[in-house]
């Protein structure tokens, strides 16, 4: 994940650190917590580029590209 995020032209230049914060082997789950250093508040940063859904899409695509 630090990879992914660290080299991200999105998220790269906010991202911090990536954290397992739990682990399943019955399920294959794992739980991370994910930190990224924000600008002060600007108009629709917080709206648009840390929505969940584009920091879950920036994970997504790195998986696709590497089938």
């Amino acid at each position: 994940l630090t990879e992914v995020y660290s080299s991200s032209p999105a998220l790269g230049r906010y991202f911090r650190s990536a954290e397992v914060i739990s682990f399943s082997n019955e399920s294959s789950t794992v739980f991370y917590q994910l930190v990224f250093s924000v600008p002060p508040s600007t108009e629709g940063f917080m709206e648009n580029t840390m929505n969940p859904d584009f920091i879950r899409n920036i994970l997504r695509q790195n998986i696709y590209d590497e089938d």
